[in-house]
């Protein structure tokens, strides 16, 4: 289990969020078989997206999107995290591997490649907030403090890191997000800027010395102050993080409704049954000849599918059941707005 922390410094001129998400990436790449490569690139996203969901949240309701849509190897990054410590991410080709770069380190940004950072925010009033900004380096770190900036008109500093065994294991993963607050002299920013140069990448800092001594050398000279959160109920003073999917074995066998009776039979004839997977976390659900005729036939009723990639967002059969689409964002990324599909 991942952990988060946060604090202020330099008089509250600096609010900061820091997470450990070394479990949480090594679920990430035993769930999904990812290369070495791709673990880096999705740890560092499932990192950032758990930071953006606590810097940008209002209540625990609320769900930050993530969709890096690259033209590298790896073909996408879909990331799903809320305020309440949960993320679920996949890559579209997980085993995609190239040469580490010429300095020896993992080649993120050319696995990810150029192309678009999509956003998307849940509210907590059921509005969805989506905005684009391009890829500065498909490096993730990089990309989301210029997101920050583009579109949330919020200056940060962005250090995502991970570094993996021989093996592919994940050695120690996490994350820092140090926003810069609208009225912090120039002095503090200079000063903050001075400590980011002198200490280089975040990951050798974690790799030695762990999240809360990493935050407290970032910010040396700034009087950093840790929030306590013993005080709101959190018994380790940390929030805990985990990676968490909301997929079940009745939500798999409710997706069979969108396909009709034959093709149903079909299954059961060729397979002796039916297999679902789940995008988000590679779990799989196997659904008996008895489950599968136990579905109605689909009615002529409501349906809404994804105007990007058509997936069925909602459908209700002739008996009334009622399929909504798994979580706030649809498998390609795209946020999941009923009210906006187009209809059949």
């Amino acid at each position: 289990m991942g952990r988060l922390i946060r604090g202020l410094a330099a008089e509250g001129n600096l609010r900061v969020l820091a997470a450990d998400t070394t479990d949480i990436t090594e679920e990430a790449r035993r769930r999904h078989g990812l290369s070495a490569t791709a673990t880096a690139a999705l740890g560092r996203a499932m990192t950032g997206g758990l930071l953006l969901a606590f810097l940008l949240s209002k209540t625990p309701r609320e769900r930050v999107g993530l969709r890096f849509d690259g033209d590298g190897p790896l073909g996408g990054l879909i990331v799903d995290a809320g305020p309440d410590g949960s993320v679920r991410a996949y890559a579209k080709n997980p085993q995609a591997e190239i040469p580490l770069r010429a300095d020896g380190k993992l080649n993120v940004g050319g696995l990810v490649g150029k192309g678009q950072l999509r956003v998307n925010r849940a509210l907590s009033n059921g509005e969805i907030y989506d905005s684009s900004t391009e890829l500065v380096s498909g490096e993730i770190a990089e990309d989301l403090a210029h997101y920050l900036w583009q579109s949330e008109q919020v200056p940060s500093a962005v250090l995502l890191g991970v570094r993996v065994y021989g093996d592919g294991s994940v050695q120690v993963a996490g994350g820092v997000i140090i926003q810069v607050m609208p009225e912090a002299p120039q002095a503090v920013i200079d000063a903050l800027e001075a400590n980011l140069s002198s200490v280089g990448g975040i990951t050798p800092l974690l790799a030695e010395h762990g999240m809360e001594r990493t935050v407290e050398l970032l910010l040396q000279g700034l009087d950093y102050q840790r929030t306590d959160l013993t005080a709101l109920g959190f018994k380790e003073n940390s929030i805990p993080l985990q990676f968490q999917c909301t997929c079940s074995q009745q939500k798999a066998l409710e997706a069979l409704v969108f396909f009709d009776r034959s093709e149903r039979e079909d299954m059961i004839a060729k397979d002796g049954g039916a297999e679902a997977v789940c995008h988000w976390c590679n779990e799989r659900y196997w659904i008996t000849p008895s489950e599968i005729r136990s579905l109605a036939e689909p009615s002529t009723g409501k349906e809404v599918r994804c105007p990007d990639c058509g997936r069925l967002w909602y459908f209700q059969t002739a008996e009334g059941l009622e399929v909504h689409h798994d979580g706030e964002s649809c498998t390609c990324g795209r946020a999941v707005r009923l009210s906006e599909a187009p209809q059949a």
